[in-house]
Order: C-alpha cells, then structure tokens, then sequence
C-alpha cells in the first residue's frame, strides 16, 4: 500500500498545534538563518549511500568544531560511527535500506545547536531519529521538543542527570549510563566491605548537587547512615575539617578535577587520608590528571608529593568504556577486536572515551528501525518506514516501543535500557602508586559486583572502619591484680586478729585497761569489715552474676560503712571522755564509763543504718557506686586532748593522725576512683590500696605505741598520777602562778575555801600531836627526860610533823627535817654527850636512838590515819610500815587540783 503522500490519497488528519518547545522553534528560525546560515549539509567523512538503496536517514548533531573544547569528542567517536556502519551494511541488517546519518555541528552553543535541529528538519530529509547530543544545555532543549516532532534521541556522552526525567523527556534515550547511574554501583561497594557510615563532599554546582540528592534516595532505606552533608564553592578546607571533626572515614567526593586537588591538600593538612580514610571520587578525570591542575598558594604545604600522599588509596567510580569480557558482541567481533580496529581507523584523531557508546549507539538504531519495520510490516496498514514525517504519531510511537525493546551485547557491554536510562557497566578504580588501577566493576543488569582478586591495596591490613570502633566488652577486673590486693587484705586481716589477741591477753594490764579494751576492740572490729569489704569490691560481673553483683554493690558498700563507722566511732568516744574529763572546769568528779561510749558508738550505728535503709528503699544501687564526701568530726576533740600527759589515757595524738590520714586517702582516693570509673582494674586497685592502707594505718597507731610500751617499760604509762594542764588553755581561762593554776573567779574562791580548811586541820593535827606527846611522856622512867624532850625536841617534833604546812611531797618533808638539823647540830641525835653514851641504851628511854625508832613507826600512822581527811593519800594504800616515799601513791598533790578518777 503507498503512502498518502504517494498515492494522492487524502492525508492524516492535521497535527495538533505544535508544543511551546516548537513554536520557539518556529519563532526563532528566522534569527537562527541569519545567524548561521548553511550550517547543515553533508558532515565531512559521513558514509554517503549508495544510489540505489533507499536511505534511512539519521540526524547527528554534536559538537566538531575544534574551537570548542568538546569538540573532541564529536571528533573521536566519527571513527567508530563509520565502523558500525559499514559493519551493519555489510551484514545487510536494514536491506533493502541503508542508514543514511547526516552531521549536524552544534558548537555546544544553545543557539547554534537549535538552528542546527531545525535546519535539518526544514531543509532536510525527514529522519527518522537523533544521533548526538553531547553537552548537557543543548541536549535538554532540544530533548524537550523531541516529541512534538515524534523523533526519539539516543545519545552517547550526555550523562548529566537531568535528562533522566521522563515526564520532561520521554523521547531521549543515552547508550551511557547516567552520572546517577553510579550511585548503585556505590551502594553496592559499600555493602561488600560493610560500611555504614559515611559523609559526603559536593561541589556547589547542579551537576553534582543533583549526583548527592540521587545517592542519598538511593542509601535511604538501606541501613546506611549519612551522618555529614558538606559543600563548598571554593574553598574546601572548612568542609573537610568539619567532616573530620565528626569522625566521619569513609568520604563520598563530588566535585571535578580541579577541585579535586584543593580538596586532597586539605586533606594533608588534617592528616585525613591513610589507614583510616577512604575517598570515593568520580572516575571520570582525565589520565593523570593531578598532573594537570594547578592549586592554588593558599596552602603553602601542599607540594607534589604531599598531594599524592593525601591521593594514595581513593577509589574513582564511573562507567566502563569498553566490556573486558572476551565475547562476541551483535557485531561478531569482541570488544578488544573493536577496540584495535578503532585505533587503527581514528589515523590522527585523538580518541574519546564515549566511541564505544557510539558504536552501540548506531547498532541500537539498527536494531530498532529494523524491529520497527517489522512491525510495519506486519500491520494490516502496510506502511513503508521511509514514509515517516514529523506529524506521523503512529510511526513516531513504533519506534518509540522498538528502542525500549533494546537487548543486545555491544563493545561496553549489555545494552538495556530501563526508563530510557543505559543499564551498564560501571568500573572501580584505585590510584596506586600514582597511577590508576581497575579493581572491580558493577553489572547493572544483574545488579553484581566483581573485585578483581588482589587487585585492591588498603593502607592498613583491612579495610578502613566507618567509624571510630567501640567495642561493648565487658571490662574485668585482672585476676593477678584481684589475687595480689586479696593477699594483701589476708595479711591486714591477720595483724588485726594478732592485736585483737594482744588486746584481750592483757585487758588486765594498767596500760590496756586504761585505755578502754573494749573501745579498742571496736576498732579492731571495725578494722576488719573494711578489710572484708575489698574481698567484695573485687567481685565483678567477670566471677558473678548481674543479679549476685547487684547484690553484693549493696552489701559491700554497707559493710564498709558500718566497719568505718565502727573504728572511728571507738576513737571517737574515747578521745571525747578525754575532752569530757580534763575540760570539767567545775573540777567535780567526773565518772564515764565505757557503757556511756558503747552507746554513743551505737548511736552512730544507728544513724548509718537509717540512712543506708533508706537508701536501699528508696534508690537501690544498680551496678554503680555512689561516692559521698567524708566531714572529719575526731578532729577536734583530738586537737583539745592532745597535751594530757597520761600516755596510756590519752591517744589524741594518735587518733588525730589517723584521722588526718584517712581523711587525705579517702578524699584523694574519691577523687581518682570517679574519675577512673571507666577503668575498673584501676579503680579497684586505687579503692582497695585506700581501703588498706587507712585501716592498716589506724590499727598500727593505736596499738603499736601499747604494745611497745608494756614489753619494754610497763609502770612509764602509769607512774605519773599528777593530771596537769597545759599552759594552752583557751582564752577565757587566766594565767597560772608557780605552784596553783587559777581556772577562773569561781575555782580561786574554792581554792581559798579549802586552804582555809587545811589550816582547821593542820590545827587539830596539832593538839592530837601535843596528846600524843603527853602520851609518850607517861612512858618516860625518869621526869627530866620528859622533860627533857618537851623543852629541846616539841618544836623539831612539830616540824616533822607540819611537813612545810603538807603542801610538799613527802621527800620534801626530809629535806625539811635535814635542813632543820643541820642548822641545829647541837640537836642532832648523834652528837650525845660522852658520858650518855657509856649508859645502857634499854635504860636511857629518851636517847635519840628511842626516838628516832618512835617516830618511824608514828609517822607513818599519822601519815594514813590524818592525810586522808584532806586528801591527801587514797585510803587504799599498803601497810602504813612502808616509807611514805617507796609508793607513788603517797606523792603530794595540791589539794585544789586533787581529782579522783575512776573508770579510764
């Protein structure tokens, strides 16, 4: 059946009013005429048909010109254009047709490429589709009126990612995968060494802005995490610092080869390439294209070898010019066969790295004029394909239908499409050793990624983290170090059992007894649970369960409190008795038994066990520690009892030192074990070291001073009974003379008062001293030795007697006597006249020999029988037959300061 146009039939139905695309067209043709008139025709080496085959003819337009810096590419790909020509005529694909392709040169200018397209719609032949179309801004307006005219566009080199929207270009078709097409190829390398994390780098321009937003919809849902989005115009340094200031290791760049240099000397200079980084660039650059960029002086430090340094490792993505694999493709040749014949075809050009996309490229419009005319063919219509015009919509749609049908093995590999986009192949490469390797490569039709074996180096010895590795482990507390610490507690443990000992063997003892046994073994006890509580610290989640651990935070912790509480407790109530009795400014007597301490030790008790209930009820601890600061009460009371002079009553001084030292420890210890928290082998140890060390340090001073004491000199601790005041008193108190401190107003009246009662009594010692003269006399033989003795011996008797008014010790009172005689020699006992000592001494009664054995048997009756009223000897003391002077009970004491103390 002929076509309309042939037969004279009546036409089609008129064509709907042309698309706002097309009228432009039709505005802008007279201006375009103008412009560039006579730029369409034959392009220069196009194959010219044979005049006897009727020509199908195809509009190239692309750039050729060599003014332009694309032009190149129009240039390169002309070789193997006229390859797959000659290659599809040979085999007679479209007899009895032949493919007829007129170039069209559109200088990559938008305004000479629209007049290219419509000169060779209005001059030219109808052709049937469009070959070309390489910078992006002429391909997307011409794309975009492609269907007014019902021509369908393949392309080979325009890969920007705009074109891939269907409802604005539904007619465009490309042979080379899209710039978003390598974002599965990513999502896929990313997944094989099991990154996660990632930050990506964009240049601010459309192209790769519009490569990120892709990729980020494609790593959405795939349990990927972005966790940086940076950009930049110029500078890139602020960006990359920024990725490196989130930990950011694995980089997705985007950006073009000039940048590319800026961005890897920033790079440099934040240390940020090596081991632990991984850049992921285009792959699309130029060959050694670090040779070829300039950057600029604003890093002084980026020299040649240190950009490379920072270069080493990055791997570049982009599409595969020409299949590796050795298969025959639709031409019967394999893509390595192409590839020597295109070399030895181009004489001169310069190649292109799109050339095979064009050879498939002409392939794919072979194959689909030829399914085309199928099925025209086998239509009821009959309708010749050379017959298409623009206005044919069935025609227009035939061939739309053919060319998604597309499948086929060329020289770059599959060829299918999908929407229109190329289902390709997608390479990986590495710069090793300042060259570019291939390591892998991506199959889009079978969503596969292949890593050529040992072909891919790593800086390090695997590949690099996504992020900086924190490994959830349990940390444990060492064995050796838990096994040393617990033989040092057994050992602390051992010393306190050897002073408990030590302290119940000898309570009897002066020395212990005074010293409170019973507080003592309180210490010692409460020694013991903190020694216990390390046993317990050590135990963690490596040797119990989270439950028993639980349990065992709460019982250490309560154990430790209370053994504390317990030592210091003791120390405590013994140095405040101390306080109570020395500060009794009332000097009335003053009793403290070590019932009144265990209670104040109780009540201490008490209170911690309140509070440690509470705590339990209302926030149980739950694997964590809570540390409370310490206040320091002993201090004080050690500080007013630290000058009594009775060693084995006053341990103030001890006490006060082992309350400094724990209270250093402990704050120290504190401090460091919350800050080691995250270091449990160190917390221990410092927790433990503190725990034995204070306990350690408390018993040794408490016991050690006794235990020395009672093995060398038993009665030092005890022989002074004369309970002095320092001259440290507080500044209430007045000065004090040389023989009677005066307390205050109050003691002074007390002290008169009791003077006044000495003298009443020194007066009634008197008269019992005259009956007790009379009494000797009636035992004289004779009067005149009554005599006698009365007149030459009352006085020397009375002194004796008086003992310097008894406010000196007994040995004064000798040396009273001594002094006495020696100033009366002619009265001394042993400087009798010659002719008394001739005489019987049983019958001279009154011989000094008589009275001086008289006076030491009545001496030491007056002395027990009189002193006592007084108090001035303890009604306790020996056989009134012993010297005054061989018991230290019998040593002066002024009265006023006399205290009985009972209990200590």
């Amino acid at each position: 059946m002929a076509s309309p146009r042939s037969s004279g039939q009546p036409g089609p139905p008129p064509p709907p009013p042309p698309p706002p695309a097309r009228l432009l067209l039709l505005l802008l043709l007279p201006l375009l005429l103008l412009l560039a008139p006579g730029a369409w025709g034959w392009a220069r080496g196009a194959p010219r048909p044979p005049p006897s085959s009727p020509p199908l003819s195809i509009m190239g337009l692309m750039p050729l010109t060599k003014e332009v810096a694309k032009g190149s590419i129009g240039r390169g790909v002309l070789p193997a254009v006229e390859l797959a020509i000659e290659q599809i005529r040979n085999e007679s694909l479209l007899r009895p047709y032949f493919l007829d392709l007129r170039l069209y040169d559109t200088e990559c200018d938008n305004a000479k490429g629209l007049k290219a397209f419509y000169d060779a719609i209005k001059y030219g032949p109808n052709h049937l589709m469009v070959f070309g179309g390489v910078c992006p801004s002429v391909t997307s307006i011409i794309a975009e009126s492609l269907q007014g005219w019902n021509l369908v566009q393949l392309s080979f080199a325009a890969t920007t990612p705009v074109l891939a929207d269907k409802k604005k270009y539904p007619y465009f078709f490309r042979t080379v995968p899209s710039d978003n097409a390598v974002n599965p190829a990513i999502l896929k390398l990313l997944k094989h060494y099991q990154w996660k994390r990632v930050g990506t780098l964009t240049q601010d321009v459309q192209r790769f802005s519009e490569v990120r937003n892709d990729l980020t919809g494609v790593l959405y849902g795939e349990d990927i995490e972005i966790s940086d989005t940076e950009s930049f115009s110029n500078d890139p340094c602020t960006s990359v610092k920024k990725l490196k200031g989130n930990d950011v290791r694995i980089i997705l760049g985007q950006f073009d080869q000039n940048m590319a240099a800026k961005v890897f000397c920033c790079a440099y200079e934040e240390n940020m390439y090596g081991s632990k980084y991984q850049w992921i660039i285009p792959g699309w650059y130029e060959p050694s294209w670090w040779e070829q960029v300039h950057v600029e002086a604003n890093s002084s430090r980026c020299l040649r070898k240190n950009l490379l340094a920072a270069m080493e490792g990055y791997i570049g993505v982009d599409f595969e010019p020409l299949s590796s694999k050795q298969i025959k493709t639709i031409s019967g040749k394999t893509p390595q066969q192409y590839e020597r014949e295109y070399n030895n075809k181009r004489s001169g050009v310069g190649p292109s790295k799109f050339h095979g996309y064009a050879y498939d490229g002409i392939w794919v419009i072979a194959k689909t004029l030829q399914r085309a005319m199928e099925t025209l063919h086998a239509s009821s219509r009959h309708q010749r394909i050379q017959d298409f015009n623009y206005t044919d919509h069935t025609l227009g749609r035939i061939i739309l239908n053919a060319m998604n049908e597309t499948n086929f093995f060329g020289v770059t590999g599959q060829v299918v499409f999908r929407n229109g986009e190329r289902m390709g192949t997608i390479k990986f490469t590495q710069f090793q050793d300042s060259r570019e390797v291939k390591v892998g490569e991506y199959n889009a039709v079978a969503d596969t990624l292949e890593i050529i074996n040992d072909t891919i180096r790593f800086q390090g010895s695997e590949p690099p983290k996504d992020k900086t590795i924190i490994l959830e482990q349990l940390r444990k507390i060492s064995l050796p170090l838990y096994s040393i610490l617990s033989a040092l507690t057994i050992l602390g443990m051992i010393m306190a059992s050897a002073f408990l000992f030590f302290n119940i063997k000898n309570r009897n003892q002066k020395l212990i007894k005074m010293s409170s046994p019973y507080m003592n073994n309180l210490i010692i006890l409460g020694g013991m649970l903190s020694y216990a509580s390390i046993f317990l610290f050590g135990l963690d989640g490596s040797f119990v369960s989270e439950k028993t651990f639980e349990t065992l935070c709460t019982v250490r912790t309560w154990i430790l409190t209370v053994g504390y509480t317990t030592a210091f407790g003791a120390m405590f109530a013994k140095t405040w008795r101390v306080h109570a009795i020395f500060k009794n400014v009332k000097m009335k007597k003053k009793i403290i038994k070590d019932q009144k301490l265990l209670v104040i030790v109780g009540g201490m008790l008490l209170i911690d066990l309140c509070i440690l209930i509470c705590w339990q009820a209302v926030d149980p601890l739950r694997r964590t520690v809570e540390k409370y600061s310490m206040e320091l009460f002993g201090c004080f009371l050690a500080w007013e009892t630290r000058n009594v002079s009775i060693p084995a009553l006053n341990d103030s001084k001890y006490i006060g030192m082992s309350v400094y030292n724990v209270g250093i420890m402990c704050i120290i210890g504190a401090a460091v074990s919350f800050l080691t928290r995250d270091q449990p082998n160190v917390q221990f140890c410092i927790v433990a070291l503190v725990i034995i060390f204070c306990s350690t340090i408390t018993l040794c001073l408490v016991f050690v001073p006794k235990l020395i004491t009672l093995r060398t000199n038993p009665d030092a601790a005890t022989q002074n009974r004369r309970f002095q005041f320092t001259q440290n008193q507080k500044k209430e108190d007045s000065k004090t003379s040389t023989s009677v401190t005066s307390v205050n107003q109050a003691s002074t009246s007390r002290l008169e008062g009791l003077q006044s009662e000495n003298h009443r009594l020194r007066m009634k010692i008197t008269e019992l001293d005259k009956d007790l003269e009379e009494v000797t006399m009636q035992l004289q033989d004779t009067p005149e030795k009554t005599t006698y003795i009365k007149q030459n011996h009352y006085q020397e008797l009375n002194d004796i007697l008086n003992l310097g008014n008894y406010t000196e010790s007994t040995d004064g009172g000798k040396a009273i006597l001594k002094n006495h005689l020696d100033q009366n020699p002619q009265l001394q006992w042993n400087t009798t006249e010659p002719s008394r000592t001739c005489k019987d001494p049983t019958e001279d009664i009154n011989s000094p020999e008589h009275i001086q054995r008289r006076l030491s048997l009545q001496l030491p009756i007056l002395h027990h029988a009189y002193l006592p009223s007084i108090g001035g000897v303890d009604a306790s003391c020996v056989s009134p037959c012993v010297s005054p002077t061989a018991s230290p009970r019998h040593r002066h004491v002024p009265p006023s300061f006399r205290v009985m103390v009972s209990g200590l």
